[in-house]
């Protein structure tokens, strides 16, 4: 007797469902990369060694830190994306590789949202609006004035970084004009608003902090809603002058899009354990890194709802980075 094609399709979707669960049981049989789109020493990579040790004890294998840089994300989001799927390379970047990088760049190597598969949100960060204490404003609000009657600098870690979007919005929604000075990185930014060459800068909140507790620069708002765990002084943005402004930015766990969900979901799982760590926390907390989780499946939808958010700005400022 000949069974029914819908019950074949059944059959074979439910034989494909725990050949996958069995191959998520047996992973990882070797080593894990975990690929940092960033250069070493900054708070994704100290964030991503404490995960690594408590995921190399879970999962029974090492897993093993690796730098790889360039073009704001995309050449380690490329080699993840083309790496063999078998759940043995996972990436970490900013949220920005899925929500900017396709708007400016016209020739991606990939696809994010269709190469690249979202494990979890590993933390949200901030940005700080700093200025050099000789500019006549000390609160967002009194700055927004100002820059309605001068004309102001500001300074950022580079074209489509988070702090030269965060002030685009800010300046945009205020409806009021700045130059904006781009840097190759926040240290360099930060010392030309230290030295007074650029009148603000919208920066890395751990790369400010230091000038701001020794008085070389004032800090007048964070980007995100809620104050940063490292600057709980600094008010943000929404309640120093610009009311309802909200931009996180996010440290993001991704892996190739051909992986098999069963592994990506233990991975997420495994991860998501991790950060509730109260050390993971705190430490992360120190470098101004607010541990986030959750599914795949939320992951991608903050993603899209920051894509959105992104996209008229980065059409407004007519940015490309080819």
């Amino acid at each position: 007797m000949q069974v029914p094609r819908s019950i074949r399709l059944a059959l074979t979707g439910a034989a494909l469902c725990a050949a996958q669960a069995a191959g998520a049981q047996q992973w990882p049989v070797k080593p894990v990369r975990m690929l940092v789109t960033f250069p070493p020493g900054g708070p994704s990579e100290i964030v991503t060694r404490m995960l690594n040790e408590r995921l190399q004890g879970a999962l029974k294998q090492p897993f093993v830190l690796e730098n790889r840089v360039g073009a704001t994300g995309n050449v380690g989001a490329d080699a993840v994306a083309k790496a063999p799927p078998d759940g043995h390379l996972f990436g970490i970047t900013t949220d920005t590789v899925f929500t900017v990088n396709p708007l400016v760049f016209g020739n991606m190597p990939f696809d994010p949202w269709s190469d690249l598969a979202p494990v979890t949100l590993l933390g949200s960060f901030s940005q700080m609006l700093v200025c050099n204490p000789s500019v006549p404003a000390k609160t967002l609000a009194e700055l927004l004035q100002l820059a309605r009657r001068e004309k102001l600098t500001y300074a950022s870690g580079g074209p489509g970084a988070p702090g030269h979007l965060a002030a685009e919005l800010l300046l945009s929604s205020a409806g009021v004009t700045m130059l904006h000075v781009p840097y190759k990185g926040p240290a360099a930014a930060t010392a030309d608003v230290v030295g007074g060459q650029v009148h603000c800068g919208f920066l890395a909140t751990p790369t400010v902090m230091p000038q701001v507790r020794a008085g070389k620069l004032s800090a007048l708002a964070v980007s995100t809603a809620k104050r940063s765990p490292l600057a709980p002084d600094v008010p943000p943005a929404a309640e120093a002058g610009s009311p309802g402004f909200d931009a996180p930015f996010y440290l993001v766990l991704f892996t190739s899009a051909r992986v098999p969900q069963a592994i990506v979901a233990r991975m997420s799982a495994e991860t998501a354990k991790a950060l509730e760590s109260p050390e993971v926390k705190d430490r992360a907390a120190a470098m101004d890194v607010v541990t986030v989780g959750g599914s795949p499946e939320d992951a991608r939808k903050v993603l899209k709802q920051a894509a959105a958010k992104w996209a008229p700005v980065v059409q407004r400022i007519g940015l490309k980075l080819d």
